[in-house]
């Protein structure tokens, strides 16, 4: 498989590699959004650039646009008629050369609504980037169908006979179980053991098995770049024990994990039949809670789910748009909520990651497997998406609070004053850069 080939490879190569595909992606997206629209609107583009500096290959399309790919694959733009730069900066020169009918054809000179819609596009196409994305794994992967059934056993090493696959779950230690919904407040109650008490129906009969927990301590996903991950833990993996103590429920492993203060944690492992003893060292983490809040705690980088896989779906079309749409906005949510509580010092200013960062991230993500290099590529265009609306000259949030100005004033700034914000933009998103970086370096 992909995943376990990256993971035998590893190294720097694949961690820079797959942070330019999905950098790379992610501005093709956002850059042609601005292409696109402004070609709808009457805006001529004389160039599109994947990358800045030196061209490397290059070639101009009937329409007189010149698309190129440059030599530091870190950002885009698109450069419209008129712009004297990629940003946009008014070039007063050649505006001053062109009839009215052209300069109509420029960013400068076309109407307020082109230029606001095309300025948004960039953005609102990250948006959609993720928005696709997600709803093609929710496609991909289908949802539960609302009954406790179980759809495939994960590996654990359980002695005796079990659950199987199509069993439906009538109960759970005594406790009826009637849809999924209920088997999960069931779980939630749970107290850990080695062995529960299950009455299924199975074949058209119904039978009573044992089985481990409803939650073991089986490993569904490893956080990029967390402790688990460094030290070689799988999904799939199962968590016998965390510092001697025997593990028989996900829920026993975090209270190990924070009681440990940040000292290494020794676990034993079962991975297909084999047992194996890793040493981690707890990381500290602010987590994002439902209600937008955080909370500070010990992690090692492991999600747990259910021992079975529930038996799924295929989800209808209006439903993926909706999941999609729940699962975008909660990660936007998240991460403008992990933003403020930055600037308000809730939480550490290390959550903000520069280029080194995201590319650990996204490194971690593709050696992990394509769900979650996927995941990582659609939260990564959300945040694009989102810190390129903020007000700030030079990004598309700032260029869209000068077309406010316009529609509310009359006329747009002026050209001095242009020139006095975009190089105080530049400055803060520079600075701003350049503490994400150190960020990378030294947190």
């Amino acid at each position: 498989m992909l995943s376990d080939l990256l993971s035998g490879v590893g190294g720097t190569a694949w961690t820079v590699l797959f942070f330019l595909v999905s950098l790379s992606i992610i501005v093709a997206v956002h850059e042609y959004g601005h292409y696109i629209v402004g070609r709808w609107s009457g805006i001529h583009a004389e160039v599109f650039s994947l990358g800045f500096g030196p061209v490397l290959i290059s070639r101009v399309d009937r329409r007189g646009t010149r698309w190129q790919l440059a030599a530091i694959p870190l950002g885009g733009f698109v450069k419209f008629l008129g712009d004297s730069n990629a940003a946009s900066g008014k070039d007063a020169e050649a505006l001053s050369g062109l009839s009215a009918q052209e300069r109509r054809h420029t960013m400068h000179g076309a109407p307020l609504w082109a230029r606001a819609a095309t300025v948004a596009a960039g953005p609102v196409f990250n948006f959609v980037l993720a928005l696709v994305v997600y709803g093609a794994m929710i496609t991909w992967q289908g949802v539960a169908t609302g009954t406790p059934t179980v759809g495939e056993m994960r590996p654990y090493p359980f002695a005796g006979a079990t659950l199987q696959a199509g069993d439906r779950i009538l109960s759970v230690n005594g406790t009826e179980t009637p849809d999924l919904a209920g088997f999960l407040d069931v779980v939630a109650e749970l107290p850990p053991a080695a062995a529960v008490t299950y009455r299924v129906e199975r074949a058209g009969s119904v039978t009573e098995v044992q089985g481990p927990h409803p939650m073991p301590p089986v490993v569904i996903s490893v956080h990029p770049t967390s402790a688990a991950m460094r030290a070689g833990i799988q999904a799939g993996d199962a968590i016998l024990s965390a510092n001697g103590q025997p593990v028989t429920a996900f829920s026993e492993l975090p209270p190990i994990v924070e009681a440990s203060g940040g000292a290494p944690v020794d676990l034993v492992v079962w991975r297909a039949g084999q047992e194996m003893d890793l040493t981690l060292t707890p990381e500290r983490r602010d987590i994002p809670l439902a209600d937008g809040g955080f909370e500070t705690r010990w992690l090692i980088g492991l999600s747990g789910g259910l021992l079975f896989e529930p038996e799924l779906r295929r989800a209808g079309p209006l439903e993926t748009v909706e999941l999609a749409f729940d699962q975008s906005w909660f990660v936007a949510k998240s991460s403008l909520s992990g933003l403020w509580h930055v600037v308000t010092g809730g939480i550490s200013s290390c959550n903000i990651s520069g280029p080194i960062g995201m590319a650990e991230v996204m490194g971690d993500a593709a050696r992990s497997g394509p769900e979650t290099f996927l995941a990582m590529l659609a939260a990564l265009s959300l945040g694009i998406g989102l810190l390129n609306l903020f007000p700030i000259p030079v990004l598309d949030g700032g260029h869209l609070v000068f077309h406010v100005w316009e529609a509310a004033t009359g006329h747009p700034p002026s050209d001095r004053a242009l020139a006095v914000l975009m190089t105080a933009g530049l400055a803060l998103v520079l600075s701003f850069m350049a503490f994400a970086l150190t960020n990378d370096l030294f947190c």
